[in-house]
């Protein structure tokens, strides 16, 4: 049975939750302790969607995704990207001057490093952002405060001292948006497609895979490797092309690719997010 839920790692507040009130504002966001919870509770019906972080624009890929979502039995249908803005989160009525320790996810401390040196507060490693902001709120000490998202503020009723403190202007994160069924449809003008293949034990094989892409003027937008079962020989890569299948030159392309893999998934098939086609105007 399908709940009007999508679920999503971390704490209330956290930015995955964040990015589920973003995308998918009409379902109620259900955290979940680890990756395959939030996975398990959509292959079980708990669920309707699962949203998962598969990469961020300052500390690459998120770890253990890529080895997840082969085997997860779901399809991505979306994408969202979400801006990191992080907030100094305190007591009412604590000031600024006030807070001495600030606490949060390791990540998300060394993005603030220039704020924190600047006002004098020593970072502290939380389990993680919206949990952090949930210790601050039962701790009860006004010298310490939280570095997390705004949602976890207004959620563990804290209050905003300063507000966009990381170093970087461009963090964001990349999240993608699973179903338990696959949705291939042309829902945009610009689609995006993801799979995951193996080559064959060929010399220059990946070389030969990857050629079909660029004669067929197919732009491959991301391409990894990761390690398959601990062994230095097998490796499995993930994709993203700008795309459908169902295009003659990603077909073209995708059939010769089949012509040098062992194996070949396609993940989902999903419109282009907006930032993309932003991001691509300002490169020009």
């Amino acid at each position: 049975m399908t709940t009007n839920r999508i679920a999503f790692q971390g704490e209330p507040g956290a930015y995955s939750h964040e990015a589920c009130r973003s995308a998918r504002p009409d379902l109620d966001p259900l955290p979940c302790r680890t990756f395959e919870d939030v996975i398990e509770a959509v292959r079980s019906g708990e669920a309707e969607l699962a949203m998962l972080p598969v990469e961020n624009s300052t500390y690459g890929r998120v770890a253990d995704i890529h080895h997840l979502l082969p085997e997860s039995g779901l399809h991505i249908i979306d994408e969202a990207f979400v801006r990191v803005h992080i907030s100094l989160l305190a007591l009412p009525g604590t000031r600024l001057e006030d807070v001495r320790e600030a606490m949060s996810h390791t990540v998300l401390l060394g993005q603030c490093r220039g704020f924190l040196r600047r006002h004098g507060i020593r970072p502290v490693t939380g389990a993680d952002t919206a949990g952090s902001a949930r210790e601050v709120a039962g701790r009860g000490n006004p010298s310490l405060a939280a570095l997390a998202a705004p949602l976890a503020g207004e959620i563990y009723g804290l209050e905003r001292l300063a507000d966009e403190i990381e170093d970087r202007q461009n963090n964001t994160t990349r999240f993608l948006i699973m179903s338990r069924q696959p949705d291939a449809a042309r829902r945009a003008e610009r689609m995006m497609t993801t799979f995951v293949f193996r080559v064959r034990n060929i010399p220059a094989a990946l070389y030969k895979a990857m050629g079909g892409f660029a004669t067929n003027g197919v732009n491959m937008t991301k391409l990894e490797s990761y390690m398959v079962d601990g062994v230095f020989t097998a490796t499995q890569f993930y994709a993203d092309v700008e795309g459908h299948p169902e295009d003659a030159n990603v077909r073209r392309a995708l059939d010769e690719l089949s012509y040098f893999t062992s194996s070949l998934t396609i993940l989902g098939t999903y419109p282009a997010a907006p930032l993309r086609e932003n991001q691509r105007h300002a490169a020009e």
